[in-house]
C-alpha cells in the first residue's frame, strides 16, 4: 500500500509554466513505474506521462511531448511533472499514479490537483 499526494497545481496563463509534485509514502517503488494522468471537464481520464522508477525511462502522450517533462528524485520518493508552454487544452485535474502499466493503467492513485490554463 502506498499514499500519493499531489501538489503544485494552480491557475496560469497560456504559455506559462507549472511544476507538479507527487510525494509517495509507504513502500519504495523499486522497478515500478510512476506517472501522471489527467481528466478534463466532461472527459475521461487520460494518460500523460510515466517514468521507470529505477531506470529513468520516460514516455509521453503525443499532445504533451516536447512541452512536459517527467522526472524523479528517488531519495525523496517524489515524482515531478514540469509543464511548459501550457495551453488551455491542458486544463484538467492531474493525478499522480504508481504501478503504471502499459501507459494506460495504474494500481495506485493520488487525489488529484487542479491545473487551469487561461487564454
Amino acid at each position: 500500500q502506498v499514499q500519493l499526494v499531489e501538489s503544485g497545481g494552480g491557475l496560469v496563463q497560456a504559455g506559462g509554466s507549472l511544476r507538479l509534485s507527487c510525494a509517495a509514502s509507504g513502500s519504495t517503488f523499486s522497478s515500478d513505474g510512476m506517472g501522471w494522468f489527467r481528466q478534463a471537464p466532461g472527459k475521461e481520464r487520460e494518460f500523460v506521462a510515466d517514468i521507470n522508477w529505477s531506470g529513468g525511462y520516460t514516455y509521453y502522450t503525443a499532445s504533451v511531448k516536447g512541452r512536459f517533462t517527467i522526472s524523479r528524485d528517488n531519495a525523496k520518493n517524489t515524482v515531478y511533472l514540469q509543464m511548459n508552454s501550457l495551453k488551455p487544452e491542458d486544463t484538467a485535474i492531474y493525478y499522480c499514479a504508481a504501478g503504471v502499466r502499459g501507459h494506460t493503467e495504474a494500481r495506485y492513485w493520488g487525489q488529484g490537483t487542479q491545473v487551469t490554463v487561461s487564454s
